[in-house]
């Protein structure tokens, strides 16, 4: 039978935080979300975590399962063993139980702009991309902001400032967009001390991304075009 160890804190009652051990029922095919679930319905209906989708497109249930951040709806208790450890995402407050605090993470996201910024007067028609543009930024546009990357990045533990792999994966969308008209200056604010050359390149994020995306070639890629917009003396400014 799997047993979950499950992270258990609640930071109203002032109590320690502690691990809860559950005995579920051996089922074929049952995943780590539903595991849980079988725990809030059938065993204790106080426990506390995230949910949506159930499909790995929300990215709402990512956490710590086993010894590795993952989305526990795309987690095979059966992949992992008899014994399942599951703690929430690390460098976040914890609001309860599984739970943590996201605004940080949306906050340093917003922070590159995550739309598109026309060059000039704003837009009356269709901005149209061939197939080859399109593809440019096929492999930065399927990250879900579950963040698996954020949580597991040792600058991030240690900089509440720097933005974090999925800002500047997705910041490598923008820029990369045919569409987009502030290259040079999304440049200029990614070149910083809290941007792109904080990155240790230690290869966490990359690891971890449910996705297969690779967050640490994405700032790789953001720090050569940055250096090369500074060479060309075109940094910061817009095009």
């Amino acid at each position: 039978m799997p047993t979950f160890k499950v992270f258990r804190y609640n930071p109203k009652t002032g109590d320690q935080a502690y691990f809860q051990t559950y005995q579920l029922p051996e089922i074929k095919g049952m995943t780590v979300l539903e595991g849980l679930y079988y725990i809030l319905e059938n065993i204790d209906p106080t426990l506390a975590f995230r949910s949506s989708c159930r499909q790995g497109v929300c990215g709402s249930c990512a956490m710590h399962i086993g010894e590795k951040y993952r989305l526990a709806c795309e987690t095979q208790i059966a992949d992992i063993g008899d014994s399942v450890s599951i703690r929430p995402l690390a460098h976040m407050k914890i609001i309860r139980d599984l739970v943590v605090d996201l605004d940080p993470f949306f906050a340093q996201y917003e922070k590159i702009k995550p739309y598109l910024i026309p060059s000039g007067e704003p837009p009356t028609r269709e901005f149209k991309q061939s197939p080859a543009q399109r593809a440019k930024i096929d492999f930065h546009v399927d990250c879900i902001l579950c963040a698996c990357c954020y949580g597991s990045c040792p600058v991030v533990a240690t900089d509440e400032k720097y933005l974090g792999p999925h800002a500047l994966l997705k910041a490598l969308r923008f820029v990369d967009d045919s569409r987009d008209g502030a290259t040079n200056e999304r440049l200029a604010y990614l070149a910083s001390d809290f941007g792109v050359f904080r990155c240790h390149t230690i290869f966490n994020c990359q690891q971890v991304c449910p996705k297969d995306l690779d967050p640490t070639g994405a700032i790789g890629k953001l720090k050569m075009k940055a250096l090369w917009a500074k060479f060309t003396g075109k940094l910061g400014k817009n095009e």
